[in-house]
């Protein structure tokens, strides 16, 4: 696993439709070595820090395998590194394979998987079209988010190393699939996803409410 493009923007405002946007979705890659650090990178801003940012999503990785995909249902758009705001295009990183709480050392720095990225209406700003949403929901194509647990250095072609695997077993794929798929049989891996450390407070109690929910 290695780092493709490394990928940095402050929020702009752009027009879309009738209305003014800021957003920090606009990343562009960097090929000098940057500091990684607790919030962000170094030179990238987050423009809502209701949704966006923080320390659980201090970081946006997105593979480079999956532009393919997106070229063929997007034929007339074009498509850079950082295209999904992702801050990190990587190879060999993919949401199936990575669990929640895994650990990773790029560079200097180490991070931890925390959670796939639910698009919001900004994605189809940059798009410039909203069925990119829906596009992107079903497609299980999330992305991983991550925090930062060690501040450091990262450049382009840098190694991405697992350093611990997490025994919990939850992939970042079953986080999505536990989203977008209605399914009653879902009461043992939301169980078992509430337990999970390293998962965002915020989906814990959202897993709560819905394990609550089935067994009624």
């Amino acid at each position: 696993m290695k780092l493709i493009s490394v990928n940095v923007g402050l929020p702009v405002k752009v027009k879309f439709g009738n209305e003014i946007v800021t957003t920090g979705i606009f990343k562009n890659p960097v090929d000098k070595r940057i500091n990684l650090k607790k919030l962000n990178l170094e030179g990238d801003r987050q423009a809502d820090l209701t949704v966006h940012g923080g320390l659980d999503k201090a970081v946006y990785s997105y593979p480079y395998e999956y532009y393919d995909f997106w070229r063929k249902e997007f034929p007339d758009i074009s498509f850079n590194w950082g295209m999904f705001g992702e801050n990190l295009t990587t190879e060999g990183l993919f949401e199936s394979q990575v669990n929640v709480g895994d650990r990773f050392q790029i560079g200097s720095a180490q991070l931890v998987a925390t959670q796939p990225r639910m698009p919001c209406y900004k994605l189809g700003v940059k798009f410039g079209r909203m069925d990119i949403i829906k596009k992107f929901l079903k497609s299980e194509k999330s992305g991983i988010y991550f925090k930062v647990i060690k501040e450091g250095g990262i450049v382009i072609n840098d190694t991405i190393k697992l350093i611990k695997k997490d025994n919990n077993n939850i992939t970042i794929k079953n986080i999505v699939e536990l989203i977008t798929k209605e399914d009653k049989e879902n009461t043992t891996l939301l169980e078992k996803t509430v337990k999970v450390r390293d998962l965002p407070q915020g989906w814990k109690n959202y897993f709560l409410e819905k394990l609550s929910y089935s067994k009624k």
